[in-house]
């Protein structure tokens, strides 16, 4: 392979990477699961712990049981007829699909009244440092612009340098 190719595998899986968005996998409650906790705030205790963003994953691990994601009201009555989302496999799993709250409760009578449910937060997306425009100065240029930009220079001035 030329070196030339080379460098274009090398920038086109670079920029790949570079443009990466990363998302984590929380397995709920830890080592100990989805299960009737002895504290009654165990769960929200532990989701305050974390920090939750767009596109992480929820995994409930549980024997016997079941996970709804529910509504706020749903919620504090602790009782769903047409919960949001349902699982019962033991092993389920619930993508963080946009910011703002998200209620979970155990399906199974009685373990949400005994502490089986929590309330998770995602935080909102980071925005970019230079969101505000600055109107004395013209049309504002967004972040990824203003990167798309810099990369596009780079690479030019990597080719430019490669083939002379």
């Amino acid at each position: 392979m030329t070196s030339s190719k080379a460098f274009l595998y090398l920038v086109f899986f670079s920029s790949f990477h570079f443009f990466t968005v990363f998302s984590t996998q929380f397995t709920v409650g830890g080592d100990k699961g989805w299960i009737i906790p002895k504290d009654d705030q165990l769960y929200n205790e532990w989701a305050a712990k974390n920090r939750f963003k767009v596109n992480d994953t929820l995994t409930f691990e549980y024997k016997k049981d079941s996970v709804l994601a529910v509504t706020q009201e749903e919620y504090e009555k602790c009782k769903s007829v047409h919960p949001i989302y349902f699982s019962n496999n033991g092993n389920s799993e619930f993508k963080l699909d946009r910011p703002g709250l998200f209620y979970f409760i155990s399906g199974v009578s009685g373990h949400c009244e005994r502490g089986l449910k929590m309330i998770v937060k995602v935080l909102e997306p980071a925005s970019p440092p230079n969101q505000v425009a600055d109107h004395t100065t013209g049309p504002s240029t967004s972040g990824a612009a203003q990167l798309a930009n810099v990369v596009g220079v780079l690479v030019v001035s990597l080719f430019g340098a490669i083939f002379i």
